[in-house]
């Protein structure tokens, strides 16, 4: 009796023995160290669990699959998985991972668009950084009722896509990324801003067009743009024609062209503004901020003429009056013949 006790002892002894370890073991593998060095990994939308398990083994990182798979199994991980960009750190434990994946605490990225000039151009830099695809986002910026419900039309729905760096989670769909950008659009817009457009006795929309203009004639000098702007709004003040070159490149459709000409003027467009008064109907470009505010806080003066700087500084020769002018535009076409610069 004594003796088939003490074989009982030793059995319960063991077995707990062996559970220890079992569990000693589980523990380490929850909280050992399982990751290589730092990396960002993507998890698409509508991935399943094994896709995740495959983007870890691409990633070449994980020290050992398998226990972070037993990890995922033990805390109940299977299901419900979160996309986004994840940022995996050198030393992550197993439950860190899980926990990370299983909450979707991902790492947002940084998106950067300037220097756009089109839908197009924007699909394509800004689809670069996040998921949504750029003929998702392209066709929906194409989708009239889309953009009137936003407040725009198809000419000026470019102007509701401030330039600028934003923030934002690598799953952003094309709908998630225009709704973000009409809230920059309406946070951009302060009180401030809204009434200086409305001293000017303008639209949003018409500044926008207004600073498309202006970035386009002075890209290279940022303390010019207020002066440029203040030339413009004379000359809507004065009920004169813009006469902006850029507009008729716009027009024309070809965005190489170094040199306007005669023949350009007689382009058939309501951008081309040497035959129409007024604003075009749309921005001919993607007015930055420093463009937007150059013309909300144009500068006050009396010019009406404006001509490239014959020494390709980028700056202009401003004038009021066409006689000093035509000087002026003499020495720019001059120059321009000089460097072989026909179109």
């Amino acid at each position: 009796m004594k003796k088939s006790i003490k074989i009982s002892l030793i059995i319960i002894f063991f077995v707990l023995a062996a559970v220890a370890v079992y569990a000693y073991s589980v523990y380490r593998d929850i909280f050992k160290s399982n990751i290589t060095n730092d990396i960002y990994i993507y998890i698409p939308s509508n991935s399943t669990y094994e896709d995740l398990i495959d983007t870890l083994q691409y990633s070449k990182v994980v020290i050992d699959l398998s226990s972070f798979q037993q990890t995922a199994r033990l805390k109940k991980f299977g299901d419900n998985i979160h996309p986004g960009r994840y940022k995996l750190d050198s030393g992550m434990t197993n439950n860190q991972l899980v926990n990370m994946f299983r909450s979707g605490k991902q790492s947002p990225v940084k998106v950067t668009f300037n220097n756009i000039r089109t839908i197009h151009d924007l699909a394509s830099k800004a689809c670069s950084d996040i998921e949504a695809d750029s003929l998702a986002l392209v066709e929906l910026l194409n989708d009239e009722s889309v953009i009137n419900e936003y407040g725009f039309n198809m000419n000026n729905i470019v102007g509701m896509f401030i330039p600028n760096t934003y923030e934002l989670y690598w799953n952003t769909s094309a709908v998630e990324f225009v709704e973000k950008m009409k809230k920059e659009y309406d946070k951009f817009w302060n009180e401030d801003r809204i009434q200086k457009a409305e001293k000017i006795g303008l639209t949003k929309q018409e500044i926008s067009v207004l600073a498309s203009i202006v970035q386009a004639e002075q890209r290279a000098h940022n303390d010019e743009k207020a002066k440029v702007a203040g030339l413009y709004i004379n000359r809507l003040n004065r009920n004169m024609l813009l006469q902006s070159d850029p507009t008729l490149i716009f027009a024309s459709g070809d965005f190489t062209k170094k040199r306007v000409l005669n023949r350009d003027k007689e382009i058939e467009s309501p951008y081309n503004t040497y035959k129409y008064a007024g604003l075009p109907p749309g921005p001919i470009n993607m007015p930055e901020i420093s463009s937007i505010d150059a013309v909300l806080n144009y500068e006050k003066h009396n010019y009406i003429f404006m001509c490239a700087k014959e020494d390709f500084s980028g700056y202009h020769n401003f004038s009021t009056n066409a006689k000093q002018h035509g000087i002026y535009a003499g020495r720019y076409q001059q120059a321009l013949n000089k460097r072989k610069i026909w179109k």
